[in-house]
């Protein structure tokens, strides 16, 4: 049974929809001519600006993305900083209708978001780089804890020298915070917020990272993985649970920035203007809406360029087809990647 929208969310649902009657119109009578990426198996035509902000809100860097149960997408962004509404986190369905929007106190911070059921329930993780917290929220914002950085750990000689990026999940339970921002290290923390040790340490050599910006569980094999989207040495590092170091992967990789699956391909959203999607032996299948190099980062919207990424920095699928990027500009941009039938 889908979740009942409360008030709130269906009056901002409700003006929304009302702001823009002849944007819906034209889509719906006038579709534009899309782009057509990819090939094979994995062709997409490409939908930017996919969803608008909440009433009152302007993107700012659109850099999370988390996907509920219920298939409602959840988008977090920093808020530019002329918004009027502070709202940095919003909420979708599948056809891109906006439902609810909160979030205030992580305007100008709003980085890494992750999702994962516990018990009955469903429960998001978000990166704070301004306020330099992992925070721990049900699925309408209220906060079940936050955490900022480990002192326990001894590596800091200052807290401003902590700022996690993005969180993956162990498998009992546990949380692998990365600290891509701060001094690069990978640390452990039990599911209620504790530290628990520092696993992997920074440096360019075997089992060390450079902004170990993106993180997740591989269950695909025998024994579960933690990969590291380390995008400051160009690559993607495999370690052991405990952090032993495991392998490089560097085919296809330019500054990988996260990572997602969907059974068993990998999806990778690269600051490098590309979406790269990697089969079960981690060869590249596609690299999708490849805009290298791109200097289009500060330009205004009329100049990017249809059909190719700018800085992608998360991307999820949302369902057993299709694909939403959102890509680090400061004017925020959401594409959706609808698969084409062969």
């Amino acid at each position: 049974m889908a979740k009942k929208i409360s008030r709130r969310g269906f009056i901002k649902a409700a003006a929304a929809a009302a702001a823009a009657p002849a944007l819906s119109k034209i889509q719906t009578n006038n579709p534009p001519k899309r782009p057509i990426i990819g090939h094979g198996e994995h062709t997409y035509e490409v939908y930017h600006d996919w969803v608008q902000p909440p009433q009152n809100v302007l993107w700012g860097d659109t850099h999370g993305l988390a996907l509920d149960s219920h298939g409602r997408i959840y988008i977090a962004h920093t808020v530019h900083p002329s918004s009027v509404g502070s709202d940095a986190v919003a909420v979708y369905d599948q056809k891109g209708r906006l439902l609810d929007s909160w979030g205030a106190e992580f305007r100008g911070g709003a980085h890494g978001l992750d999702l994962r059921k516990e018990g009955n329930e469903q429960f998001l993780y978000h990166c704070d780089i301004r306020r330099r917290l992992v925070v721990k929220t049900d699925l309408n914002g209220k906060v079940v804890w936050e955490r900022g950085y480990p002192k326990e750990s001894g590596v800091y000689p200052s807290e401003d020298r902590y700022c996690p990026t993005n969180v993956a999940f162990h498998p009992d339970g546990d949380l692998f915070v990365g600290d891509g921002y701060g001094s690069s290290y990978i640390h452990r923390f039990t599911k209620d917020g504790p530290y628990v040790s520092t696993i992997v340490p920074p440096g360019s050599e075997a089992g060390e990272v450079s902004c170990p910006h993106g993180l997740w569980v591989d269950q695909r094999g025998k024994q579960p993985k933690l990969i590291v989207a380390d995008r400051g040495n160009r690559r993607i590092q495999y370690f052991t649970l405990e952090g032993q170091h495991l392998s490089f992967l560097t085919e296809g990789m330019r500054m990988p920035c996260h990572i997602h699956f969907q059974k068993n391909l990998m999806l990778v959203p690269d600051l490098e203007s590309v979406v790269t999607i990697l089969d079960k032996d981690d060869k590249v299948i596609a690299s999708l809406g490849d805009g290298h190099p791109s200097n289009l980062r500060g330009a205004p919207r009329e100049q990017f360029i249809p059909g190719k990424f700018i800085h992608p920095h998360a991307a999820i699928w949302i369902n057993k087809r299709d694909i939403v990027v959102v890509e680090w500009v400061p004017i925020g941009r959401v594409t959706l990647l609808k698969k084409v039938e062969a």
